[in-house]
């Protein structure tokens, strides 16, 4: 009998399907939960402070309003799962808080705030594909100064090697294509601000790369949808592995893919994020 198919993607479940289709399956198909991680944490505390600067009028979107900034997001954030349930020493949290402010302070480096013109944040775009929607969360879309859309995205992660800028790059084509399908216009740049390094990469989307976008997210719909009839997603296995939550249960390292399901504790439910169609053939 087969598996439910996902009646909804969005570039990151893309991107987990392209990369490994058995952590794809933990993660989209049965939903295992996954422990609180530091460095996304971080990341979801950073995006938080600069959302919060940029709904600061411009002339007051200094460095020291954006440190204020964070620490209001600290507040806000300390009950949340991702972050209570950490578990880090004194030391510990005391690197992470300065992690955090170092990208806070990084980003300054990368653009002057007083001059972005934003008119969305943290913008929820969805279309239809084909028998999927897909959809994203934009971090910032603003106007430039000959009035062009244009989509920041804020990274807390490494800058990617040559190797995989291509596969980051594959996310932002998306960004513009649900831009276009909802917006009516095509924005004239996306920005990756890499603030660890601090390092931008730009893209400028085309007519072919926004139609791309379509035939890969239908073939990739279709991938998945053949692999929840045949209940097969294989691993493929790689550096990525040594940071998987599901790698002991990873049939590629001798795992039992079905002991995962301890991952839910006893007696839990987990509530399904993606809502779930019967399978059928594409």
């Amino acid at each position: 009998m087969g598996l439910a198919v996902p009646v909804r993607l969005s570039p990151s479940s893309v991107s987990a399907f392209k990369d490994c289709p058995q952590a794809f399956r933990f993660s989209y198909i049965d939903r295992l939960p996954e422990p609180p991680s530091g460095p996304a944490s971080k990341g979801t505390l950073v995006h938080r402070a600069l959302e919060r600067l940029m709904l600061r009028d411009a002339a007051d979107r200094t460095i020291d309003a954006a440190l204020a900034d964070l620490d209001t997001a600290r507040v806000e954030l300390a009950d949340d799962p991702d972050f209570a349930d950490l578990e880090l020493s004194d030391a510990e949290w005391a690197a992470f808080h300065a992690d955090a402010e170092l990208l806070v302070r990084r980003y300054f480096e990368l653009e002057d705030p007083q001059s972005v013109r934003p008119i969305g944040l943290e913008l929820k775009l969805s279309a239809e594909v084909g028998r999927v929607t897909l959809r994203g969360y934009i971090d910032r879309l603003e106007l430039d100064a000959d009035g062009e859309l244009v989509i920041t995205d804020y990274k807390t992660g490494s800058v990617p090697s040559e190797m995989y800028e291509n596969t980051r790059l594959a996310g932002v084509h998306i960004y513009a294509f649900l831009c276009e399908r909802m917006l009516g216009r095509r924005p004239a740049r996306v920005q990756l601000y890499y603030l660890s390094k601090p390092e931008a990469i730009i893209a400028t989307p085309s007519a072919q790369s926004v139609a791309g976008v379509e035939r890969r997210t239908t073939a990739v719909w279709s991938a998945i949808a053949r692999a929840c009839e045949r209940d097969d997603f294989r691993p493929s296995p790689g550096p990525l592995c040594d940071w998987c939550t599901f790698k002991p249960y990873c049939p590629a390292w001798g795992g039992d893919p079905t002991q995962a399901a301890e991952l839910r504790g006893p007696g839990t439910m987990i509530e399904t994020e993606l809502p779930l169609a019967p399978v059928a053939t594409p």
